[in-house]
C-alpha cells in the first residue's frame, strides 16, 4: 500500500491470458479490443463512485496490480476517493477505509502530487529505494500501520482527452507475475493503462458534471430546508449503497448486478427529498411541533417530488421516482403516501406495506431515518448512536424491512466512517 493514501477492492478478476502462439500484432489487437470493451462498459455507468470503483478495478486488471487508489482534484489538492487492495481487503471490499478523509497537496513532495503537477506517469520499481535525483519520497506510514509492503508503484495522471484538464491521479501498487510474485510494472502494462486511463478520465469528468447537476437540485431544496444539505444527501446516498451491498452480498447477488444497482441507487438517493422545494419555509423551519394540517403539507413533498420524475425514460428515472414517492412508507403499512386505489366512485390513498414498497425506497427509508436521528435538527439535538440502534432494532419489522436492518447492523463501522467523511 502506498504511503500516498490508503490503498482495496474485492478479489480482482484477471483477463484470460493470451495464447503464446499468437503473434505480437494479434495480441495487441485482442488487448485493444478488451480495453475498448472495458471503456464501453464504463461509459454505461452514471455515478462517480461506481465509475471510480470500476476504473480502478479494470486498471488493476490490465496491470495485474494487487492494490490501488484514486485521488480527484479538489482545488489545489488531491482528495482521496477510492481504494482497493486484494491482500488487505480481499473480497470483503475496502469497508470503512473507503471513506477516509485524506487530501494531499499538488506538489513535488509526494508521488501522486508530482504526477498531478507534471501530468506524467511515474513508475517506481522499489518504493523503499527511490533515487535521490527525484524530488518526491515514499511515505511508508500506511505500510507500517497495516503491515503491508509496497514495492512497485505506477502512478498515472487522469487527464481528459484534450490533454488540458487534470481530473485526478490513479496509483497502482505491486504488479504481480503469473506466479503471484510482486514484480515491476511492465512497459506494455504502462502503455495499456495509459490508453485506458485517458478514456476513463473523460468518463469520470462527465460523471462529476452530472453529479454537480443533481446537487443543484438539492441546493434548491436547501434554500427552503436548512437540514436538506449536501452533506445530508451524500450521507443518505452512501448509507443506502452500503446497506444494499451487504444485503446483496449475503444473498450472493452477481457482482455485475450489484454494480449496476449501486450505480442507480447512489444517484437516485441523492434526490429523495426533492419535493421539499414546494413546502412553505414557515413549516420546514418551524422549531416546534407541527399541527396536523402542517404535517399533511409536509407529507405532500413525496407526491410533488415524484411528479418531477413521472416521465419515465430510464431505469434511473424509475428508481428516483420510487424513492422520492415511497421513502416514508413503513413496513407495517402505517407510512405515507401509499398509492391511489379506486373505491366505488372515489380514488383513495392506501399505504403500502412489506414488499409492496419498492426495494430502493425501503433502503433509503432506513438510511434517511438513521441520518435524521444522528443529526441536529431545529427541533432536536442529535441522538447518540446507541440510542439510535435501540430505536432501529425496535422498529425492525414495523417501520423497516427486517432484512435491511440485519444488513445495517453488520456495517456500523462503515456507517460511522461515512458520518465522519460527510460532516
Amino acid at each position: 500500500m502506498s504511503g500516498d493514501g490508503i490503498v482495496p477492492a474485492a478479489g480482482i478478476r484477471r483477463d484470460v491470458s493470451i495464447k503464446k502462439h499468437m503473434s505480437g500484432r494479434q495480441q495487441k489487437e485482442i488487448k485493444l479490443s478488451l480495453i475498448l470493451n472495458k471503456i464501453s462498459a464504463l461509459n454505461q455507468l452514471r455515478d462517480v463512485s461506481t465509475i471510480l470503483d470500476s476504473t480502478l478495478f479494470e486498471a488493476r486488471n490490465l496491470t495485474h496490480a494487487d492494490a490501488g487508489s484514486i485521488f480527484l482534484i479538489n482545488g489545489d489538492k488531491l482528495e482521496f476517493r477510492h481504494v482497493q487492495n486484494d491482500t488487505l481487503f480481499g473480497e470483503k471490499g475496502a469497508g470503512a477505509a473507503q471513506y477516509k478523509n485524506i487530501s494531499i497537496p499538488i506538489s513535488e513532495d509526494s508521488i501522486v502530487g508530482f504526477s498531478a503537477l507534471t501530468k506524467e506517469i511515474v513508475a517506481i520499481d522499489d518504493a523503499y529505494n527511490i533515487s535521490s535525483d527525484v524530488p518526491y519520497r515514499f511515505n511508508d506510514s500506511i505500510d507500517r500501520k497495516n503491515r503491508y509492503h509496497t514495492t512497485s508503484i505506477l502512478t498515472v495522471p487522469l487527464v481528459s482527452l484534450d490533454n488540458q484538464g487534470l481530473v485526478g491521479v490513479m496509483q497502482l501498487i505491486n504488479a504481480k507475475d503469473e506466479q503471484g510474485r510482486v514484480t515491476r510494472f511492465s512497459e506494455q502494462g504502462r502503455m495499456w493503462v495509459r490508453v485506458f486511463s485517458n478514456n476513463a478520465a473523460a468518463i469520470i469528468e462527465r460523471s462529476i458534471l452530472n453529479h454537480e447537476l443533481i446537487l443543484r437540485m438539492v441546493k434548491m431544496a436547501e434554500l427552503h430546508d436548512p437540514e436538506e444539505t449536501g452533506a445530508h444527501v451524500h450521507r443518505v446516498s452512501a448509507y443506502s449503497v452500503e446497506i444494499y451491498k451487504r444485503w446483496a452480498e449475503k444473498r450472493q447477488v452477481p457482482q455485475a448486478e450489484i454494480t449496476k444497482y449501486c450505480d442507480l441507487l447512489s444517484c437516485a438517493a441523492l434526490l429523495h427529498d426533492a419535493g421539499k422545494v414546494g413546502i412553505p419555509d414557515a413549516i420546514l423551519k418551524k422549531p416546534g411541533s407541527l399541527t396536523s394540517e402542517e404535517f399533511e403539507l409536509i407529507k405532500h413533498h413525496t407526491v410533488s417530488g415524484a411528479a418531477l420524475f413521472t416521465n419515465i425514460s430510464s431505469e434511473l428515472d424509475r428508481m428516483t421516482h420510487d424513492i422520492v414517492l415511497h421513502h416514508h412508507e413503513r413496513w407495517n403499512g402505517k407510512g405515507y403516501p401509499g398509492c391511489l386505489v379506486e373505491e366505488g366512485t372515489e380514488w383513495v390513498r392506501k399505504p403500502l406495506a412489506g414488499k409492496d414498497i419498492p426495494f430502493a425506497a425501503r433502503i433509503v427509508s432506513l438510511a434517511d431515518v438513521f441520518d435524521a436521528l444522528s443529526s441536529k435538527r431545529c427541533y432536536k439535538a442529535p441522538w447518540e448512536n446507541e440510542k439510535i440502534y435501540n430505536e432501529i432494532r425496535k422498529e425492525s419489522g414495523k417501520y423497516f424491512d427486517p432484512e435491511l436492518v440485519e444488513a445495517f447492523f453488520e456495517i456500523t463501522d462503515i456507517l460511522h466512517a461515512i458520518q465522519k467523511k460527510f460532516t
